[in-house]
This record gives C-alpha cells, structure tokens and sequence, in this order.
C-alpha cells in the first residue's frame, strides 16, 4: 500500500530536518492536544499579516468593482456588435 508523503509546510522558513515525522491519518496522535501546535501556528501568522486599512480596503474595493462592470460592458457591447453584424449577414 502507498503511503502518503509527508506534508510540506509553507508556514515556517525552517528547515523540516529537525522536525518530529508527522502522524498517519486515523493514528491515535490525532487528537484534539495534537492539532494544538497548528493552531497557534496558524495565529501566529496571522499575527504577522499587514492587514489593509478600512479607508484603503473601500478604495480598492470600489476600484475592483469599477473595473469589472467595465469589463461587463465591454464584453456585452461587443457581444450585442458581433450578434447584429452576423445578423446583417446570414439573415438578410
């Protein structure tokens, strides 16, 4: 049977050489104490995340949505074009 190959973590710079081998699914290590570590892991970087302000969450936010309904439009304008031009031509 395969066995699956150890999970790589992208949470730390350090190297996994001194790092305990991580539990098989369905192991008994799987519990609740065990998924601690992880967890404040997690949190940790979290912690570290430089978070947007609100001034500057509303602008990009409002930016995005501007660009999109202009793409919207593009593609439907061009959509209803192409629709009237094959039209003209098939239809007569």
């Amino acid at each position: 049977m395969r066995q699956n190959p150890a999970p790589i973590s992208i949470l730390s710079a350090q190297s996994n050489s001194s790092a305990a081998p991580s539990p098989e699914v369905g192991s008994e290590a799987e519990e609740p104490a065990a998924r601690q570590p992880f967890f404040s892991q997690v949190l940790a970087e979290l912690g570290q995340v430089v978070w947007p302000s609100r001034q500057q969450l509303l602008s990009e936010s409002v930016s995005v949505i501007l660009i999109v309904a202009m793409s919207a439009a593009v593609v439907a304008a061009s959509s209803r074009l192409f629709s009237w031009i094959s039209n003209r031509v098939f239809l007569g």
